[in-house]
């Protein structure tokens, strides 16, 4: 009877999106002055290091299986390795509020598009609901709070952070928690190192 009862459990869902990995250096960079964010705007819910990531497509509550059959046709054709760099504060806003601040992407915007791209192709081609956004290469350093958002006030001097070649695409699992999400590596897809 235990093991019928396991047959008819639903396949195993996960909270899942495909991301670019920031490398350490850079997160070590970011760690002070998110710090300092977190405390000149505490209307926001400021990222942690370890969960910074430039999102490339997010899937959200899906089958394992089928996400792993994405990243199966992905491995080997996502595309080739680039370099980005990052720079610029910036808001996605609802009027005058910010909901989103961000760091933009000063080099390396295209190569991501075309990128984000192909993962979007793979996941229609899977069956997922077409992403209705248009993609904007950024990185999420926080969200507001409130709903409807919030003043970001002047924050602290951004460090120069060194540029990197992107040389892996992350398929990762999100898990939702009371202090915040905890993103975890489930799929390392290489990028080519071109001709």
């Amino acid at each position: 009877m235990g093991t019928d009862r396991l047959a008819d459990q639903a396949p195993l869902k996960i909270r899942a999106f495909f991301a670019l990995p920031l490398p350490e250096r850079q997160r070590e960079d970011l760690i002070r002055f998110l710090e300092q964010c977190a405390a000149a705007a505490p209307e926001f819910r400021w990222a942690a290091a370890g969960n910074l990531h430039l999102t490339l497509r997010f899937i959200g509550s899906v089958e394992r299986d089928l996400v792993e059959g994405i990243a199966d046709r992905l491995d080997g054709s996502a595309g080739t390795a680039f370099e980005i760099a990052l720079g610029g504060v910036g808001t996605f806003r609802r009027g005058r509020l910010a909901r989103v601040v961000w760091l933009g992407v000063l080099s390396g915007a295209e190569p991501m598009r075309l990128l984000a791209e192909r993962v979007e192709s793979e996941c229609r081609a899977a069956g997922l609901e077409p992403e209705t956004r248009a993609f904007k290469p950024h990185l999420t350093l926080a969200r507001a709070r409130a709903r409807d958002g919030a003043s970001v006030p002047d924050l602290p001097v951004l460090p120069g952070l060194e540029p990197w070649r992107a040389t892996e695409l992350i398929l990762y699992s999100s898990h939702l928690q009371r202090a915040g999400a905890v993103h975890e590596p489930i799929r390392s897809i290489p990028l080519t190192s071109g001709s």
